[in-house]
């Protein structure tokens, strides 16, 4: 299965994503769910319009493909800024709060270490969460 990379950044009112190997698929939306749903639907609209069309179906796109969604740091931090507070997140991942806002606010891009750091943080919350039954 060939995996693809679908990048997700914050525009200026809602979010935008495309896939890194693949020219042309784009998607907007307020959630990760509707960045989701538009980019299948973009991936659906161009290989039917190549098959309509007689276009060129791109080789990523040939066969079986599994999406992967990445977000840079900052465009995740302000897209769950009302889910997760700083001083929340402060205890997850060990990095202080100053340095997480600055990092929301774009005024520093944090270096892959940190990046990792909140990374495993919030999937160990995510495994957490998933091991839970109410």
């Amino acid at each position: 299965m060939k995996p693809l990379t679908v990048i997700i950044e914050k525009a200026e009112d809602n979010y935008s994503a495309y896939i890194q190997e693949v020219d042309g698929i784009v998607a907007t939306g307020k959630t990760v769910e509707e960045i989701k749903a538009g980019i299948i639907c973009s991936i659906n609209v161009l290989i039917e319009d190549c098959k309509e069309f007689g276009g060129v179906i791109p080789v990523e796109l040939q066969g079986d493909y599994e999406l992967s969604f990445k977000m840079d740091v900052k465009s995740l931090l302000q897209f769950y800024s009302g889910i997760f507070t700083k001083a929340g997140l402060e205890r997850i991942t060990g990095i202080n709060q100053k340095q997480l806002w600055h990092y929301a606010s774009g005024m520093r891009n944090p270096r892959p270490e940190q990046t990792l750091k909140i990374e495993t943080a919030l999937h160990k919350l995510g495994e957490e969460l998933l091991a839970i039954n109410l």
